[in-house]
């Protein structure tokens, strides 16, 4: 039984930070259940506002639908309480609405809609597929604006309209006149959340548009840089936030467009390099070189960010 209605998730979200966890393989690319609780125990130990399992940064396009609800399961069974778990819903319709019925047997808080595969799309085929996912589940659910999802703001505002359990708008593309209407048109009705990769790169000034949160990839591995990054963003500490660009967030991209695909590979690479490896990452995704992950190592202890691999204290 989720312990936050669809409402008091959106209100509970929009004030966060917010991450999506690596989900840990073993040598031979099958799932490291051990390794993966490891993970999230320590994630959530943190003051994280909310984990969504099985997403980008945890290769969900890489799990069968089987394997995508024991990492939900075990997600909710690792976690703090306090701390939500979300899901994903992704492919066709029918698997789409297999996730979110799988996510709310395991207890996930909410469900984040990936764009359907390959497929385009009109604005009456996503309001159907995702009202879709919508009625078939009590929890919270989220779309994922990107690729060939694109959701007009009368889209957005039919579902919002339609479906009380719509509760959020992610945003991949950037684009700041459909973000705009998107939020003149649907205000607070909705939370917004940032979901441009590296999130932190763009954090300031979408939060002029309404975005008041974001996916944090690198709190993986450096969660109490990004929690402190968050708070200089919400702060509006431009001179703060450059700081950190500068010291840290601008050098990493550096080593993240090396290669295709490491936007989520640099992530694991990350938690090699602090010492919680989760493994590799499976194909069509390569992992990071030796010399990449020994360059990433370098740059956190550069920047001072080494974090504490230990559960906190009292968590």
């Amino acid at each position: 039984m989720a312990q936050f209605s669809p409402q008091d998730l959106a209100a509970h979200l929009k004030n966060g930070l917010l991450s999506f966890p690596a989900t840990a393989f073993n040598s031979d690319l099958s799932l490291d259940e051990a390794g993966y609780r490891s993970h999230i125990e320590w994630q959530s130990s943190y003051d994280v506002a909310g984990l969504f399992a099985a997403g980008g940064t945890g290769e969900g396009f890489s799990l069968s639908p089987d394997e995508a609800a024991r990492v939900v399961e075990l997600a909710v069974s690792s976690s703090r309480p306090e701390v939500p778990v979300l899901a994903s819903a992704s492919g066709p319709t029918v698997q789409a609405v297999r996730n979110v019925r799988d996510a709310e047997a395991a207890g996930a808080e909410g469900v984040l809609v990936l764009p359907p595969y390959l497929t385009e799309c009109d604005q009456d085929g996503l309001y159907e597929h995702v009202a879709a996912i919508c009625e078939a589940t009590n929890i919270g659910v989220i779309v994922y604006n990107r690729a060939n999802a694109i959701y007009s703001a009368d889209t957005v505002a039919r579902l919002a309209d339609n479906h009380a359990n719509f509760i959020g708008f992610k945003d991949a593309i950037g684009d700041i006149e459909h973000l705009t209407k998107v939020y003149a048109k649907n205000g607070d009705r909705l939370f917004y959340l940032g979901g441009l990769p590296t999130a932190e790169t763009f954090a300031l000034p979408l939060l002029q548009l309404g975005m008041s949160t974001y996916s944090s990839a690198m709190f993986n591995f450096v969660p109490e840089f990004a929690l402190d990054f968050y708070a200089d963003v919400r702060a509006q500490n431009r001179e703060a936030v450059t700081e950190k660009l500068n010291r840290f967030v601008l050098p990493y991209l550096d080593i993240r467009d090396r290669g295709k695909g490491y936007g989520v590979s640099i992530v694991k690479g990350g938690l090699k390099a602090i010492g919680r490896d989760a493994g590799p990452v499976r194909p069509p995704l390569h992992s990071l070189s030796d010399q990449d992950v020994a360059d990433l190592a370098g740059l956190i202890d550069a920047a001072k960010i080494r974090p504490n691999t230990e559960i906190k204290i009292g968590a």
